[in-house]
């Protein structure tokens, strides 16, 4: 298979399963810091597994998102909430736009290297709570990255219709070490086990009958 796509690759679960789901046809994977609690964590596991498959790892600071946008996921551990994704204080942790900013630069890379896929791990979990990780953004944005590029570059989210616990089993099945994963909104040495993406790791490791050893 040619390797014709870029993966945007946080460390977290979703997308660590996407890169060795997809593994054949990615050529390179990016990185973004914007100032959340948990990028650091997260970005130690992205450069870990890109090491483990030989993949290349672009490194992007967006440090201006961290200092002038609102978010609980910018503004320190205690400002985080916890309880599950439904809960409406969960609203507070929605960077704004993030997704649209991260694909935009990955598409730049993509057109730059000539890689015709941005390949991204928004999933059926997150469609709830945070706007740009629904399917009709994640349209939106590809009419407008493939128009917006010669070669027309596409976006492709092959987890916009499926929950956090069927991603795990693709992961199960495929060998993935979830141990060097971080999922912990807070940012924490150790997962804090409240918070929603803590909560919803939980859940979605159980379902997949996966014991989590990063806990």
């Amino acid at each position: 298979m040619k390797k014709d796509s870029i993966l945007i690759l946080s460390g977290g679960m979703d997308s660590v399963t996407m890169l060795y789901e997809y593994i054949d046809s990615i050529a390179c994977a990016v990185n973004f810091s914007y100032g959340s609690n948990h990028n650091a964590r997260e970005a130690e596991c992205a450069r870990y597994h890109c090491a483990r498959l030989g993949v290349e790892l672009i490194e992007i600071d967006l440090a201006f998102m961290g200092r002038y946008f609102r978010s609980s996921l910018l503004s320190g551990a205690d400002e985080v909430p916890e309880g599950h994704y439904q809960d409406d204080n969960m609203k507070s942790t929605v960077v704004p736009f993030r997704n649209g900013i991260m694909l935009s630069i990955a598409a730049g890379l993509a057109e730059s290297r000539g890689l015709t896929r941005v390949l991204i791990a928004s999933h059926g979990g997150d469609h709830a709570i945070y706007p740009d990780c629904r399917k009709g953004f994640v349209e939106a944005m590809n009419r407008a990255v493939t128009e917006g590029t010669y070669i027309g570059v596409e976006i492709h989210a092959p987890y916009t219709d499926i929950s956090k616990g069927e991603i795990a089993c693709h992961g199960r099945d495929l060998g993935v070490d979830y141990s060097h994963t971080y999922s912990c909104y807070k940012g924490g040495e150790h997962p804090c086990g409240k918070c929603g993406t803590c909560v919803e790791r939980a859940e979605a490791m159980a379902y997949a009958g996966i014991k989590d050893t990063s806990v």
